[in-house]
């Protein structure tokens, strides 16, 4: 009978010690948003009471894991701002291109209303309003095409002012966290060196 109550407790340490085992094997992909790695380095930080204060234990292997994957999200967020300037800079190279055609064909059309009722057109003779339509029929194909780059360079400029957005709400939470993240180490240390220099007095 005591053989089995020994062997039974032998079999609860040995489950609990492999639950706290795969705890602790656990990283910070719960949620890979900023967010939920911020809560789960939280979650998973212990506490202790000292002189009627509450600290907060961070692992050094999670806040790393936590900087780097706040690093990489600037990174991305940075590469997606460089991809939309890209796009941006070749819109306005595309809206400066339709730009001079619109002028040099609003030109043109200046000088054809000045001439006879008739005129060559393409090795033929027609009417003048003929010719106006086929004119003005581009050039409104030329205005829609573009006002349809005037609103792809509006639209990639609110992107790229969301991103801004972001990248600074981005740094500015992951400031926030360094700043508390280096209060608590400082106060750890601060407590870490009084308990040592207690330590000393009374040995």
């Amino acid at each position: 009978m005591k053989n089995l109550i020994v062997l039974f407790i032998a079999l609860f340490v040995c489950a609990v010690t492999l639950k706290a085992q795969n705890e602790q094997g656990r990283t910070l992909q719960d949620d890979n948003s900023i967010q939920g790695q911020f809560e789960t380095v939280i979650r998973k930080s212990t506490n202790y009471r000292q002189n009627g204060k509450r600290y907060e234990v961070v692992r050094l292997i999670e806040l790393n894991a936590l900087q780097k994957n706040v690093l990489d999200s600037i990174s991305t967020a940075n590469n997606t701002i460089n991809s939309l300037k890209s796009t941006i800079a070749e819109n306005e190279t595309a809206i400066g291109s339709l730009n001079a055609k619109l002028d040099e064909t609003t030109k043109n059309l200046n000088q054809i209303t000045e001439e006879k009722d008739s005129m060559p057109f393409f090795g033929s003779l027609i009417s003048k309003s003929t010719y106006k339509l086929v004119v003005w029929s581009i050039i409104v194909g030329l205005i829609i095409f573009l006002i349809f780059f005037v609103f792809k360079f509006r639209s990639s400029n609110t992107l790229t002012q969301q991103a801004k957005t972001a990248l600074a709400d981005l740094e500015e939470e992951y400031e926030q966290h360094r700043r508390r993240a280096l209060e608590r180490e400082q106060k750890i240390s601060r407590e870490l060196h009084d308990e040592r220099n207690k330590n000393k007095k009374s040995s």
